[in-house]
């Protein structure tokens, strides 16, 4: 064992290559039962990251691909989609990325149920459910086939081929979750409008169903509005209309009942979380007369599972080593999720209510880590500017072969995305790849961050730019003074917002060596008008209104203080994202570039927001490990392409 390599320790040998994580980088994600299949959904790097439908009888072991080569269930409504397909009597409705449309697989014949539109992908479909019968789809439509904004609306669609899709509910800027009850003479839906986002601001509203003709009767408010969040509405067999509110200041689940509100479960924790995609579900319905709900543990080890009955009374909590738990599915006494933890990537996983056992369906990835090579995540929460407390998920470095004991290590800090998002402890090999190669990686949930209620979530509103930047330097000043890191070097990455994060953390601070912005946002008045609907008024509650405020959109842009930067940057980018567009990486390359300051930009061809292909996610990892160690000046101990770094001389 080499326990004196104070020098080197960046540059200690490991076995999770960028290679292997990308091999074992599967995507699993909506789950669905019917009758006694189960459903879901696999995105595959290797496939250039094509999202395929498989099924599996829960009496038999074989898995099947029910989706053919040529077809890729992913759709783009608000550019982030979800909810891509459904499934009743062994009928598979999808949307398909090529062209938008829905399409029915009815004993492996294929056909369109939505019409060719007129411009590429100008229709698009998401969030589909069927009908008892099976003979209407309702879903959310995105109509870009108009001058100005696109307009989202819920609509019908016939299955049956003819191409017949009728218009339900419009006039507002957005909708989601369409859900019909058991009789199918009700839907529920959300609706809300610019310049919300759905974790800000949005209503219930319910409406009578004609099914045969097609047509809505008169629409009802629920609930939510006037600053309250509304998620995941869903109907009980009884009748009661489920739903997630924040109106406690804590994401909870409520009910509505002859017309009446009811606060089912009133706890300071979360039911739910942001929005960004369509189809999440936290929670199903047990024996009729119960709810199953997915969270946590106080101290955020362990997940849990309680079963509780409509009126809030909780009859059993279940403890789990699953820390994250997602697309929950109840089938008669049997519970489906996927799930992880901080030793175990996402697992499609069958767990008996009766008799506790688990039944793993589906690994996303086969690597076992052992642990002496695996770095858990510790939660650490610090002062922060403005007499705030923040919080972040610590990982130590961790190498069987090298000892830490004495060592101030190198940190990476991770700014995630969102910024409405959070980070969480399950096992991230990317994490991995740095601890295991004598990095210490904090992952910081700043301001602004969702999990912690209301009042943390809306902390951002007006200061983003601000303190997600200053949290991430207060959690490396912590971990300075807790002797845990070398606060010479230290290095900032982050995807998206947590892009605009880095960069401006490289702009107007003195705190790291160097950084790597993921399709990160650098000029945010370019932003305003070069980005999709859904986010198009984001910046009116993290910044402030434009263009009365725009004096706050010039001060917390980095491309207008190029005169302040200093520390090396990699930017990484795909050349069709359409939420942050290819230009914001060209204009800070360039600004980098005539101050002669080292850095390199690298554009991905076909990529969108977030990296899907295997070759690429393998490229983005190796040339971010191999610009570190060019500027803080390691010796790398494997064999990675080599990137050009403009300036270099200047290292």
């Amino acid at each position: 064992m080499n326990i004196n390599n104070k020098t080197f320790i960046e540059s200690w040998k490991s076995e999770i290559s960028a290679e292997l994580i990308t091999k074992q980088g599967l995507r699993l994600s909506e789950i669905k039962i019917d009758g006694e299949k189960i459903y879901w959904l696999e995105g595959r790097p290797e496939e250039s990251g094509r999202y395929v439908i498989v099924s599996k009888s829960l009496n038999e072991s074989k898995i099947i691909d029910v989706l053919p080569r040529g077809y890729n269930s992913r759709n783009s409504v608000h550019e982030y989609g979800g909810a891509s397909f459904t499934v009743k009597n062994n009928n598979v409705f999808f949307t398909n990325w090529d062209d938008q449309r829905i399409y029915c697989i009815d004993n492996q014949k294929i056909f369109p149920v939505t019409p060719s539109p007129h411009a590429e992908k100008s229709l698009r479909y998401s969030d589909l459910t069927l009908t008892e019968d099976a003979k209407w789809l309702i879903c959310i439509r995105e109509n870009h086939n108009n001058e100005g904004e696109p307009i989202n609306e819920i609509v019908a669609v016939k299955t049956d081929g003819s191409l017949d899709v009728k218009i339900l509910i419009s006039g507002n800027d957005f909708y989601s979750s369409p859900r019909l009850n058991k009789n199918n003479d009700k839907l529920t839906w959300t609706q809300w409008n610019h310049p919300n986002m759905p974790w800000d601001e949005t209503e219930l509203c319910m409406a009578q169903i004609d099914l045969k003709n097609c047509s809505i009767g008169e629409i009802n408010f629920i609930a939510g509005g006037s600053g309250v969040s509304i998620l995941q509405p869903e109907w009980s067999d009884k009748g009661d209309l489920i739903y997630v509110s924040d109106e406690s200041g804590w994401w909870n689940l409520h009910k509505n009942n002859n017309g009446k509100n009811k606060n089912i479960l009133d706890e300071s924790k979360e039911h739910a979380g942001p929005s960004w995609q369509f189809g999440f579900k936290t929670y199903d319905f047990y024996k009729k007369e119960n709810i199953i709900l997915s969270g946590l543990s106080d101290d955020k080890k362990e997940g849990l599972i309680r079963i509780l009955d409509l009126n809030g009374i909780i009859r059993e909590e279940i403890n789990l080593h699953y820390t994250q738990i997602s697309y929950l599915n109840v089938h008669g006494d049997n519970l489906f999720f996927i799930g992880s933890s901080p030793s175990k990537n996402d697992e499609i996983i069958k767990y008996s209510i009766e008799d506790k056992s688990i039944e793993i369906i589906k690994k996303s990835s086969d690597l076992e880590i052992p642990s002496s090579e695996l770095s858990i995540a510790e939660e650490i929460k610090f002062s922060t500017t403005n007499n705030s407390k923040a919080y972040a998920f610590y990982y130590p470095p961790k190498n069987k072969n090298y000892s830490n004991k004495d060592l101030n290590p190198p940190l990476l800090v991770i700014s995630h995305g969102g910024p409405t998002s959070a980070a969480s402890n399950s096992l991230s090999l990317s994490i991995q790849f740095w601890t295991n190669r004598g990095f210490a990686v904090v992952d910081v949930n700043y301001r602004g961050s969702t999990g912690y209620g209301r009042k943390y979530r809306d902390e951002l509103k007006g200061n983003w730019g601000v303190y997600d930047a200053e949290d991430c330097i207060a959690a490396v000043k912590y971990l300075s003074e807790e002797k845990l890191i070398d606060p010479k070097k230290v290095v900032i990455k982050g995807g998206s917002a947590g892009g605009y994060t880095t960069i401006n953390a490289l702009t107007f601070y003195d705190n790291f060596a160097a950084g790597a912005t993921y399709y990160g946002i650098a000029d945010l008045s370019v932003f305003i008008n070069d980005t999709h609907k859904f986010e198009s008024m984001y910046l009116e509650s993290l910044i402030g209104k434009y263009p009365k405020e725009k004096q706050k959109y010039y001060d917390r842009s980095a491309i207008n203080f190029t005169e302040k930067l200093s520390a090396p940057m990699i930017i990484l980018q795909g050349s069709e994202d359409k939420i942050v567009p290819v230009s914001q990486a060209e204009i800070m390359a360039d600004a980098l570039r005539k101050k002669q300051i080292p850095h390199a930009l690298i554009i991905f061809e076909g990529e969108q927001h977030g990296f899907r292909k295997a070759e690429n996610i393998k490229s983005s990892l190796e040339s971010e490990l191999y610009f570190y160690s060019q500027v803080l000046g390691f010796k790398l101990n494997e064999n990675i392409s080599i990137i050009k770094i403009q300036n270099s001389e200047n290292l």
